[in-house]
Order: structure tokens, then sequence, then C-alpha cells
């Protein structure tokens, strides 16, 4: 039940078209996107859309499904035949100049009426906290082609936001918090409850519902898919990490063990169906110490099977007569299958979606997991940070990466010699005052709550593989604004695929310098700020702090510094209270390795420093005393 427990904790050649066809498209385009950039960006009620166009490429593992409107910026839903009459586009925000009264956006089954399409609505909700995962949920979904959609606000504050953004949304009357309210603390399970008890009041009014979690994304239209299945009452995703099926048919149920997950599920209005809806809101009201999601499992799972003809993917469960269908975990992904086994790519499969589960450094481990795979919308401002930005190549010798067994030691002495190198680019960065674009990060060993075998068993991991940067940083601690005068200045940070998305201005990718190590005293190396004919800058090897401020002061205007190799670059900061700040700082931007099976605890904390401690070896804590972070 590897899946259930993660849940619990938080756990990417076509023919040329025809001249005619290639400029008809180009012109929609061009009028498509002139009508729309003037409503959007237009100061109508101090209302404005960041969010561009959807990545054209890919990078590493995760290809992006780049819908036919690609080109376009914030394009307007066409218009969807629902019950004789069309539904309001999407992105447009809305002409009067005064919000409307609260009592407006009660959900009704008229106001959800008003969103259908074919009888389908696909549903989320949120507060104000999750804005942006909100905003890039639906921009890919209206990228697809989709309108049907409908937005539930938490809080008037995203419900007002919403509103002028031109999004549909209804107000779920929770009175919750702005703020992110943390993974399984009560207002967390509040947010869940709110889950159900949305389920069991739009099922009544006769519409299909297409739930999802706000921190998941659309990568296909699943409408298509949904409907090969016209006689399932719920169809539902799984923490399931083991492939049960290599083609694109429904998992094979009795092989699933792992838990049901309720981030991404399909209700029809079925008997069945609102039989099982209040039974589980009934459950959750009467205890709220019961999660949403073990709830659901526990009631569905009183009874599974038979299947429900021989050739059917779907099968009985609940009461008897409720029939279920599992979606599968190689297209419809979790954050395992996606980020770490990358099972679609493997099987030759396209994905769906991708739910951000089986990560770790809450919120921020998510954002960052959606970044690193350019599926996450985000002000221009974050693709221009004041200072600009660092990178740098990282260098593996190919014993570390390739040679011998996948064990422990091997896997720390690959992730130490990164972390090594991330440690002089981050005081570099911290130097220069720019952001680091961390190096992917490649692991032999994947990382869980509980004790395993370095794979999971069954799954199609590979070894080694880039593992997500929550496998080894603490990713929120890396984004949080500590205390300056305790840790020296912030160090920005931008995921790995940062330089290579589609979504980075042309003034930021055409203001380039490539810096080359090279060894004081050889030909051509000297401390200048002269480049090569081709534009490359030599820089010594273990430089100070003053020559870099020196030579690198010329080139405070480039967006985009990056360095051939970052090893043995700089000798540390002049100032020693800065020196010792800044190792305060980044002692505390790694995380442990999860677990040594059989062990109590099994987990190893990465030390970043580990290269000043002789004899440093990645074993466990053994006695309660050490079990705390690197000191």
């Amino acid at each position: 039940m590897e899946g259930w427990r993660n849940a619990v904790r938080e756990a990417t050649n076509s023919k040329p078209l025809f001249v005619t066809i290639y400029g008809t498209v180009i012109v929609g385009v061009i009028v498509s996107s002139f009508f729309v950039f003037s409503a959007i960006y237009s100061p109508s009620n101090g209302s404005s859309s960041w969010l561009s166009s959807p990545p054209l490429s890919s990078v590493g593992r995760f290809p992006i499904q780049s819908p036919s409107n690609a080109t376009s910026d914030l394009p307007v839903s066409p218009p969807s035949q629902s019950q004789g009459k069309s539904l309001n586009p999407i992105w447009v925000p809305p002409q009067e100049k005064k919000m409307p009264p609260l009592e407006t956006f009660r959900l009704t089954k008229e106001l959800v009426g008003e969103r259908v399409k074919d009888n389908v609505v696909i549903v989320t909700f949120g507060n104000f906290a999750f804005m942006d995962f909100i905003l890039t949920w639906v921009k890919h979904l209206t990228d697809l082609g989709l309108s049907n959609i409908l937005v539930g606000a938490m809080d008037t504050k995203l419900l007002e936001a919403l509103y002028w953004k031109g999004i549909p949304v209804f107000d779920m009357g929770s009175h919750m918090s702005t703020v992110d309210v943390g993974w399984g603390s009560p207002t967390f399970h509040k947010m869940g409850r709110e889950k159900v008890i949305l389920i069991d009041a739009v099922l009544p009014y006769g519409y299909e519902l297409l739930m999802c979690d706000t921190d998941m994304v659309w990568l296909k239209d699943p409408l298509p898919y949904l409907a090969r299945y016209p006689d399932a009452d719920v169809l539902t995703s799984s923490d399931q990490v083991v492939p049960t099926v290599v083609d694109d048919s429904l998992d094979n149920w009795p092989q699933v063990g792992a838990a049901y997950n309720i981030g991404i599920f399909h209700w029809r209005p079925t008997d069945s169906a609102k039989k099982l809806a209040k039974e589980w809101k009934d459950m959750l009201l009467a205890d709220d110490k019961v999660w949403d999601q073990n709830g659901f499992n526990e009631i569905v799972r009183k009874q599974l099977g038979p299947s429900v003809d021989g050739d059917s993917e779907l099968f009985y469960a609940y009461d008897g007569n409720l029939k279920v269908g599992l979606l599968p975990a190689s297209i419809f992904c979790s954050g395992h299958t996606y980020f770490v086994q990358a099972m679609y790519q493997q099987l030759r499969l396209e994905p769906y979606a991708v739910h951000t589960t089986f990560q770790y450094a809450g919120t921020e481990g998510k954002r960052h997991r959606l970044r690193e795979a350019m599926v996450f919308y985000d002000p221009p401002e974050y693709y221009d940070a004041p200072g600009g930005f660092l990178s740098f190549k990282p260098s593996i010798p190919k014993s570390l990466l390739l040679d011998g067994p996948h064990t422990i030691d091997s896997h720390f002495a690959l992730v130490n010699h990164q972390m090594k190198q991330i440690r002089s680019a981050l005081a570099i960065a911290s130097l220069l005052n720019r952001t680091l674009v961390m190096p992917p990060i490649w692991c032999r060993l994947d990382r869980m709550w509980f004790g395993h075998p370095g794979i999971l068993a069954g799954s199609l991991t590979r070894q080694p593989f880039i593992c997500p940067l929550d496998h080894v940083f603490e990713v929120n601690i890396m984004l949080k604004e500590l205390p300056e005068e305790e840790f020296g200045p912030g160090i920005g940070i931008r995921e790995y695929s940062f330089l290579e998305n589609p979504l980075l201005p042309k003034h930021v990718k055409e203001s380039w310098l490539d810096v080359k190590l090279c060894q004081e005293g050889s030909e051509g190396c000297e401390a200048s700020n002269n480049t090569s004919p081709s534009g490359v800058l030599k820089f010594p090897k273990r430089s100070s702090e003053e020559r870099f401020k020196a030579i690198f002061s010329s080139f405070k205007d480039v967006k985009v510094i990056k360095f051939s190799s970052i090893q043995d670059a700089f000798t540390g900061f002049s100032n020693k209270e800065r020196e010792e700040k800044f190792r305060k700082r980044v002692k505390t931007y790694v995380g442990i390795w999860c677990c040594v099976e059989n062990k109590t605890p099994g987990h190893i904390y990465y030390d970043m420093y580990w290269d000043e401690k002789p004899g440093w070896k990645p074993v466990p804590p053994q006695t309660p005393e050490e079990d705390h972070p690197p000191l």
C-alpha cells in the first residue's frame, strides 16, 4: 500500500502542412492574438493577466503537449454548445466596473448549467494562496479548447480576483483563510470536506462532474477518454506505482493495491454515485478526524468486484452496484509515475495529466516540480529577475554516474559530488547578486518516506535518473525569506529547465556570457574582462571575491552568465562573517535521503559540507541525539 501511505504524507513525423492551410492558421492566430491582447491587457478594473502561451518544446524526459493554439497569447476559448446555448468565453474580463453581489456567485443548478458542455463540467477549488495553481490549471484546459470549467472560491479575495480575470467562479461559502494552510492541518482537512460537500451538491443537478485538485494540470483533453466508459459511475486516479497495463486502457483493478487517489476523478449523476457521495459526506461530517481520501477508500472498498462483465475494465464496488474504473497511472500520472519514472515515456504513451503527489517540500515543492516540467505559468518578472541569472554545466565523472552497483554509498558519492558544485555556485550567485539556475540532479536511488531497497519493486524507475530537486534539497527553505542578519543575503533559484523554457523572453535569451575556467598562468588565462571573438570569457580558477567583483562588474547588465564548470572557481568570501552566514544558510538547504530498510531511524541526512569531515559516511543516526540536520 505504498501509494496510500504516500498520500497521507504528501507525498514529462508529421508531414508539413500545405501552404494554404499554414497561411490560414497563421492569419487566424495573428487576428486572435491581437483581439485577446487588447481584451486582457486593457486597463479594465486594474485587471491584467500575465499568462502567456504554453511551452512548445520539451526538456529532459517531459514532453509538453502543444495544443493547436499554442502560439496565441491567452486564447479566448471557442464558444461551446450546451443545452442549446453558447458558453461565455474565458479570459475575457467583465465590462462592468463594479463587483456583482456575492449572492450572484452562489452555487446553483443554473450557475453550473452555464458552464456545461455535453453534460460535463470540470471543477476545481481552492483559496487565494493557490491562485497561481488555479490560473495554471485553467490555462491548460483553455489551451486544449475546453471551456466547460468552473472554479470554486473558498475566500472572497480569490473569487474577486478570478472574476476580474474572466474565469468562471462560484462562492463555496467556506470563509477560508487566504494563506497556504499546510498539508494535514485542521484547515486542510476542512478543505477536503468541502470537496465532498461540493460533489454531493452538484450530482443531483444531473451533470457529469470531473473533479480535480488544484495541484494538477491537464496535458491532453481527457473528455474523449472518459467518454470511452459510459457505463462507469466513477472513474478515479490512483497512487499505483507499478504498471498493470502497457497501453492506454484502464488499470487492471485486481492488481491495484495502492490507494484510489481523489485528486482526479469523474462522477456520473447515477443513483449509485449519488448514494456514495452522500454516505461519504455523512462519514466525514460525523468525524473530523477522518481524512477525505481515506474515507473514500474505506467506503468504496467495502466490496471490490467482480468485473462488470468478462470484457469490461470496470468493476463493481461499494454496495455491489457502483461501477468503478481506475484511470491508468501511466497517463493519469502521479508525482512518481511522471517525475520519477516517466512511465508514460517508457511505454510510449501520451500523458493526460500530472498530479503533484509523491513529493516533498510542501506547496513550494509542488510548484517547483511543475516548473521543472515547464507546465507552470509564472508572471513575466519570474523570467527576468533583478541582477540576472547564473548557471553552470555540472561536471560528473562517468564512474560516479554509471559504474558499480546502485547502493547507498554510490548514490551519496554521486549526489555529494554534485552538491559541492552547487555550493560553489550558490556562493558565486550570492556574491554577484544573481539568481542561480539549479542544474539537473542525478540520483541512483529513489526517495520515499519508508524503508525501501532503493527503487520500488516492479516500478519502471531507471537508474540513474534525474531526480526532482525536492529529493535532495528543501525547496521550501531555499525559497523562504530567512533573516538576512542571521543567514546573509537571500539567493534566488530557478528550476533546471528554466533557460530552455519558451516563456523566457527574447531579451534574456540574447543577453548571454559564456565563462570558461582556466588555469592561471596558462596562455590567455588572465584576470580580464576581455572576451574572445566568440564571446567567451576566460576566467582563472580559484579566484577571490575581489577578483570576481572586479571582472564581473563589467557584465552586470548581462542577463545570463554561464560557467562551463564551477569546480574550484571560488576561494570563498573575504569577510569571515559573511562566510559564516552563507554557511549557515546553505546548511539548511539540504534534506534527507529516506530510508534504509529495517532500521529506525533509517533516514540519512545530506550534508552540504560533507567534504570537510574526514571519514564522512552515509549512515543513519545511531542515537536519538544524532538525529538532527548536520551542524
